[in-house]
């Protein structure tokens, strides 16, 4: 890959708009479909909600814990539907949420950003509870390949806001002192500038720090079964650079299955919301 993450969600944006549409396969879901809870059915469910995204959104994120409950089986589900995703073109975000040091990130790593992993993906989200810099391998590894990763920084749900609020030596807030530090990454703190992501929930107040100064993608869950509406992305985020931000949608949009029609419909009129008030790109 000769672009870096955040060029290439840029110039998928700016052909579909800006979109990540999210791959749940939940009990619930799939028994709303009419799909068994077992590994045929995730494999089922995923491919059709590739068939129904393809052209219409440029981002898909698989939910992996749906998938790797069901153990090795539901593994290699998700590996047939990572397969069809990237066959589509679609750029995929492995939702994995992992963090860990030395030897076991690099090997957290190697699962989701190595070319040679059956799980590879676009990019990765990750947890920067153990440091910032214990994520470096998943950094090297992602800048190296074109890939990204994208840190949970301000999540909507309320167990994390007292730890994300919480003031640091520096005087800045947790949240704050991570975005700080990313932007750094993404403005020479590492080869390929837009590496680094971040996560932000889309139903949160704007954040103090000047997300246009970020250099990278903003991944935005929380609309539709959460409560966000395009006008909060707008409010968050319209100071952004067009193309770097992704409000995220699951459930509102797989509650239209299982026809895959109505699957894409959803998709395209809440990709065209979005589009008017964040731009393509």
């Amino acid at each position: 890959m000769t672009d870096g993450f955040a060029t290439r969600v840029a110039k998928a944006v700016a052909s579909t708009g800006p979109l990540c549409a999210g791959i749940d396969p939940s009990s619930e879901l799939l028994a709303a479909w009419g799909l068994a809870d077992t590994p045929a059915g995730l494999r089922s469910f995923g491919l059709a909600c590739v068939e129904a995204f393809a052209g219409v959104v440029p981002v898909v994120k698989p939910q992996v814990a749906f998938f790797e409950r069901l153990g090795s089986s539901g593994l290699a589900a998700l590996e047939d539907v990572l397969a069809a995703a990237r066959d589509a073109g679609l750029i995929v975000i492995a939702d994995a949420k992992r963090g860990d040091i030395g030897s076991t990130m690099e090997a957290y790593a190697a699962a989701w950003l190595d070319p040679a992993s059956p799980l590879v993906a676009d990019a990765m989200t990750v947890v920067p509870y153990l440091g910032l810099g214990a994520l470096q391998p998943a950094l090297d590894l992602a800048a190296n390949g074109g890939r990204g990763v994208i840190v949970v920084t301000r999540s909507s749900n309320p167990e994390g806001r007292a730890l994300q609020t919480a003031i640091t030596t520096s005087g800045a807030s947790v949240e704050d002192q991570l975005l700080a530090d990313i932007a750094g990454l993404n403005h020479g703190g590492l080869p390929v500038p837009g590496t680094v992501g971040v996560v932000i929930g889309a139903t949160l107040e704007p954040s103090a720090f000047d997300l246009g100064g970020l250099g990278g993608v903003v991944l935005a869950p929380g609309m539709g079964a959460q409560g966000g509406t395009a006008e909060d992305a707008g409010r968050l985020f319209g100071a952004c650079p067009p193309g770097t931000v992704l409000p995220s949608s699951s459930r509102a949009l797989l509650a239209a299955g299982p026809d895959i029609g109505a699957v894409r419909a959803a998709a395209h009129q809440e990709c065209e919301a979005l589009r008017r008030v964040l731009g393509r790109g």
